[in-house]
């Protein structure tokens, strides 16, 4: 039988958790809520605080083969920001930080191999320098910009957050 409204806007919303690393509900209401206390457009800036989150940023560098890769990259004290270790993977990187991987941690294959797979590109809001092992958000992306794997309708999700939470 066909689908209410509400568990259509629920499918959105289990959706974008999977694609961000199985966000708990508590961290996705705390991002919507503060996106929805700055000036703009709430679905543009709550998908750019998603974006900016640590383990993400990570991830779109290809320095993680996963998400869950990244994630563990990052509890595990591989990553740098700015030169100093960040364990938290909700970690907000903001556009000039530099987030490298250690230096000690440059040959663990699971790096190499994800730096040198043909399988993803790094999207155009990025900036990195492979030899490096580090990499910038250059500008904050539209929603459009962001390469996820599957279509996610983010103002359905906005609505179903307003109204339920």
């Amino acid at each position: 039988r066909k689908k209410s409204d509400y568990g259509l806007m629920l499918d959105e919303k289990q959706k974008l958790k999977a694609c961000y690393g199985m966000l708990t509900e508590k961290q996705l209401v705390r991002y919507f809520k503060q996106a929805q206390q700055l000036k703009g457009n709430t679905p543009q800036l709550l998908a750019q605080m998603l974006e900016s989150r640590l383990d993400i940023v990570v991830y779109r560098l290809k320095f993680a083969p996963t998400l869950f890769a990244a994630q563990q990259l990052v509890a595990h004290g591989h990553v740098q920001v700015n030169g100093r270790k960040v364990d938290i993977r909700s970690f907000q990187v903001r556009p000039g930080m530099t987030v490298s991987i250690r230096e000690k941690s440059h040959g663990i294959k699971q790096i190499v191999d994800a730096l040198e797979s043909p399988n993803r590109e790094v999207p155009g809001y990025l900036s990195r320098d492979p030899a490096k092992f580090t990499g910038q958000i250059a500008t904050l992306p539209s929603f459009e910009e962001i390469p996820l794997p599957i279509e996610i309708n983010l103002l359905e999700i906005c609505d179903f957050l307003a109204h339920n939470h």
